[in-house]
């Protein structure tokens, strides 16, 4: 039986000149080796950008995190990027069209990272840019001086409420915590379910009739297989995209 497929927009690289599409192959990992569904990444481009197309074939899609931030004016932000070179206009516009569309749809959908931001923006909320500059707000950024295993590494806990509290079966888990901009203002169709100490959005889901539309701030993806919140939330991430499928109600 072929497993169900699950896409995953690429980001745009430039390595010694010459523009690729990649995705960290962490994501990829987790949702063959956790969520068990095929992942297929989908390429960036203006002549790539065949909405249709990705959308036939996807029984889920998986919004990845990203070096690059989603541009201030999706967000009706009036001021420029902190940082010119870390935005991604392909990426938005494909991720952004794309969260509307499984909305509408009721597609399976996990957003992490820079997809979770993603997601609060493609559905009317805002975002601060820098979320260490904000008052009140903690530094939520990654050391560059540590090895990567130190920076995916346990970085502060997040109070858990609502479903996913229900789906870890804990009050509180311990992330790791790798972003600079945040949630400012929440979309108005999702819940906030995991707050940092504070107060910053941790993760957020979607209405009750969806059958997974679930993002998250911090990576799970990072060696998922060892961390029981991250096993958890992959595999209901995999069981409503094989629900999904198997019902023939894919795209």
């Amino acid at each position: 039986m072929s497993r169900p497929v699950v896409i995953i927009p690429c980001d745009t690289k430039v390595i010694e000149g010459m523009t690729f599409d990649a995705v960290g192959r962490k994501y990829s990992a987790a949702v063959a080796e956790v969520a068990e569904c095929q992942p297929l990444l989908a390429p960036l481009g203006p002549s790539m950008l065949d909405m249709g197309a990705l959308l036939d074939i996807a029984d889920g899609i998986l919004l990845s995190g990203a070096i690059s931030n989603v541009h201030p004016s999706h967000y009706g932000l009036d001021e420029p990027p902190l940082n010119e070179t870390a935005i991604d206009h392909e990426r938005d516009s494909l991720t952004l069209p794309l969260v509307r569309e499984a909305l509408h749809r009721k597609l399976p959908l996990f957003a992490i990272c820079r997809g979770f931001q993603e997601l609060n923006v493609a559905l009317g909320g805002t975002l601060d840019q820098a979320v260490h500059a904000v008052e009140g707000r903690n530094d939520h950024r990654e050391r560059s001086d540590i090895p990567i295993d130190e920076r995916f590494g346990p970085a502060h806990p997040v109070k858990l409420s609502g479903t996913l509290r229900n789906w870890v079966g804990q009050d509180e888990i311990i992330v790791n915590s790798l972003h600079w901009q945040g949630i400012q203002r929440l979309a108005p169709s999702l819940a906030a379910e995991a707050h940092a100490k504070d107060g910053l959005i941790e993760a957020v889901r979607g209405p009750s009739e969806h059958p997974f539309l679930l993002g998250v701030q911090w990576h799970p993806e990072w060696q998922a297989k060892n961390n029981k919140a991250s096993v958890e939330i992959f595999r209901r991430f995999g069981d409503a995209v094989r629900n999904l499928s198997s019902n023939g109600l894919a795209a």
